[in-house]
C-alpha cells in the first residue's frame, strides 16, 4: 500500500469511526450538560470539605454527574481541593468524572458492547475504594499539605461553566434561560474535548493500518494464566500514556486494541489510564508539586492495574468476559448505510445544531421574564 493510499484509508477509517458514534456522543454531552447545569452543586461541594468516606462519596456522585474531560476534572479537582476536600476526595472525583460518566458509557457500549461499559463503571468504583485504602501508604499528611499550599498559588487550567440560577424542575423545562446554561455547558465540553476526540479518532483510524500483526508483539497470548493478563494491564495504561489520548478520545483506540489481541483486562486498564497521559501528568507538576505528582501518578498506576485485574477476575468468574469472535476491522469503522444508525446521526446533528444556536442567544429570556443581560454562568 503506497503512503497516499494509507493516508487516505487512515482518514477514510477514521471519519467511518467518528460515523458509528456520534449519536452516542452527541446524546452523552447532552445528558452531561443538563446534569451540570441543573444539579446544585455549592452544597455538594461544601460537603466534600475535609476527609473520610463521607466525603469520598460525595465527590464520586459530583464527579459521576459532571462531563468526562479529563482536563475539566483535574481542574475541578484542584478548586475543590484548594477549598478543603482532602487528596482522597479529589482524586475520587477525577476517576469519577472519567470512568463513571454517561457518554463514556454510551460510546464503548456502541463499539465494543455492553460488557466494556460495565466493566468500565465497576471499575471506577473499584480505584476509587482502592486509592482510598492505599492514598497514605504513597502520600503522607505533610505532603499533602504542601501540595494543598502549591495549588494555592497555581494558576487555573480548564474550567466548566455552571447554572448561575436554581430554577424549579418544571420550570427548567420549558425555560429558555434554563436550557441555553445546558447549551452553554454543552458547547463548553465540545471545545475542551474536541481535540482528544479528533486525535483519538485519527489514531484509531491510522493505527489499524498497521495490521493486527502488529499488536501480537505487544501482547503475551500463549504463556500459562494468569501472565497473560497481567501483561496486558501493565502494557494498557503504558500505551495510553504515551498515545497523549484522553477522555472519550481513547475509547476508539480501545476498539482497535482490542480488535489487535488485548484481553479483556489489559482494554479496562487502557481506560482507566486517561489521567496519566504526559499532558495531565505535566499539569499535576504545575498545580502540586514534582513530589506529590510522582507519588500520585505512582498510586493511580498502581490502583489501575490492580482495579483492572480484580475486574478482569470478577468478570470471568461471572462469564461476562466476551468469548466470540472479535470485531473485525470492518465491525469497527463500519460503513454509512441507510438505517437506523443513519437516523441517529442526523437527529444527533440536529440536537448539536439547536445547542449551539441557544449559545448565541446569551441573554434571551422566556415569555415571562425580562431579560437581565447577565451572564448566566460563573466559573469554578
Amino acid at each position: 500500500m503506497g503512503f497516499l493510499d494509507v493516508i487516505w484509508h487512515g482518514l477514510r477509517d477514521s471519519f467511518l469511526m467518528a460515523w458509528e458514534v456520534w449519536w452516542a456522543l452527541v446524546l452523552g454531552f447532552a445528558i452531561s450538560a443538563i446534569v451540570q447545569a441543573w444539579v446544585p452543586r455549592r452544597r455538594i461541594e461544601a460537603a466534600m470539605s475535609g476527609s473520610g468516606a463521607r466525603s469520598v462519596g460525595w465527590a464520586t456522585g459530583l464527579g459521576a454527574a459532571s462531563s468526562s474531560c479529563s482536563y475539566a476534572a483535574i481542574a475541578i479537582a484542584k478548586s475543590l481541593f484548594v477549598k478543603g476536600a482532602s487528596a482522597a476526595s479529589a482524586l475520587a472525583f477525577q476517576f469519577a468524572s472519567t470512568n463513571l460518566v454517561w457518554e463514556l458509557g454510551l460510546v464503548l457500549w456502541v463499539l465494543i458492547g455492553w460488557q466494556f461499559t460495565l466493566a468500565e463503571y465497576v471499575g471506577g468504583i473499584v480505584m476509587i475504594i482502592l486509592m482510598t485504602l492505599l492514598l497514605r501508604l504513597f502520600v503522607s499528611r505533610g505532603l499533602e499539605s504542601q501540595a494543598r499550599e502549591h495549588a494555592r498559588d497555581a494558576d487555573g487550567g480548564h474550567v466548566h461553566h455552571a447554572a448561575g440560577e436554581e430554577l424549579p424542575w418544571r420550570e427548567r423545562l420549558t425555560s429558555m434561560r434554563a436550557w441555553t446554561d445546558v447549551a452553554y455547558n454543552f458547547r463548553g465540553d465540545w471545545h475542551m474535548l474536541y481535540k482528544e476526540i479528533t486525535v483519538g479518532f485519527l489514531l484509531a483510524g491510522f493505527i489499524a493500518q498497521l495490521g493486527n500483526g502488529f499488536f501480537e508483539h505487544l501482547f503475551i497470548h500463549n504463556a500459562p494464566a494468569p501472565l497473560p493478563t497481567i501483561e496486558n494491564v501493565v502494557i494498557g495504561p503504558v500505551i495510553a500514556v504515551i498515545s497523549f489520548v484522553c477522555s472519550v478520545g481513547n475509547v476508539p483506540l480501545a476498539a482497535v486494541l482490542w480488535s489487535g489481541g488485548i484481553s479483556f483486562g489489559g482494554v479496562v486498564a487502557f481506560l482507566f489510564a486517561d489521567l496519566i497521559v504526559i499532558p495531565i501528568l505535566l499539569i499535576y507538576r504545575k498545580y502540586y508539586g514534582t513530589r506529590y505528582t510522582v507519588r500520585v501518578t505512582v498510586l493511580m498506576f498502581v490502583t489501575m492495574v490492580v482495579a483492572a485485574l480484580i475486574v478482569s477476575g470478577i468478570f470471568s468468574g461471572l462469564g461476562l468476559i466476551p468469548t466470540g469472535p472479535r470485531p473485525t476491522r470492518a465491525d469497527i469503522f463500519s460503513s454509512i448505510e441507510v438505517n437506523y444508525k443513519l437516523a441517529l446521526n442526523v437527529l444527533g446533528v440536529a440536537i448539536f445544531a439547536t445547542l449551539f444556536w441557544l449559545t448565541a442567544r446569551r441573554g434571551a429570556a422566556d415569555s415571562g421574564h425580562a431579560a437581565s443581560g447577565q451572564p448566566r454562568h460563573a466559573q469554578h
